[in-house]
């Protein structure tokens, strides 16, 4: 992951409403395609109306699609990509550590208190670091590949705004992710809580990342990250 975002700092090469169907975009017979959003939701609460989404669309002449123009496109889904797959992992480890939960039960002898401390220690700095990489990635876009776009082409502002106003919605969710971390040393269903905010983090990550692939994987094939 630190390679993954320290190559887009440099810019380096490297979609409950179900998005619309992403374009295929071609060249040489090789797909970029951006993440559809399969609509499909852990939590029961929603932070934006999907709906209400802007969309990008460029009117000039269409892209020739060279090797470079396409790695571009690439270089976002594969860091997109990673996040997905950490995502995944951190329902794992947080499976286990309800495992461990379950057989404590009514025992609650000293050794297995001690066990589901150390585990809940491990989920905890799993869940900060992935916190802390999602706040870099969107950090890096805010600050740099966002402001590029923005001055590139006037009509993909409305989508930059969206994008970035998302950003502060999963920064708030991020946050909620922190409290819970602590409710699952200090709450008796600490875990619970924490396991409905992670719900909740991976129905914004999954919508949120679709949605800008879908809109940003041609323009940045277009006009670079910076």
């Amino acid at each position: 992951m630190r390679e993954l975002v320290a190559a887009e700092r440099v810019g380096a090469p490297r979609a409950a409403t179900p998005e619309p169907a992403a374009v295929e975009v071609r060249a040489g017979g090789a797909p970029v395609r951006p993440t559809p959003d399969e609509g499909v939701r852990r939590s029961d609460r929603s932070p934006w109306d999907e709906s209400t989404r802007p969309t990008y669309a460029f009117d000039g002449a269409p892209l020739a699609w060279t090797d470079h123009e396409r790695a571009a496109g690439q270089h976002l889904v594969d860091v997109h990509d990673h996040l997905r797959s950490e995502l995944a992992q951190l329902f794992d480890l947080i499976a286990q550590v309800e495992a461990g939960t379950l057989e404590v039960g009514a025992a609650r002898s000293l050794i297995n208190t001690m066990t589901m401390r150390q585990n809940d220690w491990a989920l905890g700095a799993y869940c900060q670091a992935y916190c802390r990489v999602v706040t870099t990635h969107h950090t890096i876009e805010d600050t740099s590949m966002f402001p590029h776009l923005r001055a590139s082409d006037a009509d993909l502002v409305p989508v930059i705004d969206r994008l970035e106003a998302e950003h502060h919605v999963i920064a708030g969710v991020l946050d909620e992710v922190d409290r819970a971390l602590v409710a699952v040393v200090s709450e008796p269903d600490g875990l619970m809580r924490l396991r409905e905010a992670v719900d909740l983090l991976a129905d914004t990550m999954t919508s949120h990342l679709s949605y800008e692939e879908r809109e940003l994987v041609e323009p940045l094939a277009r006009f670079g990250f910076y």
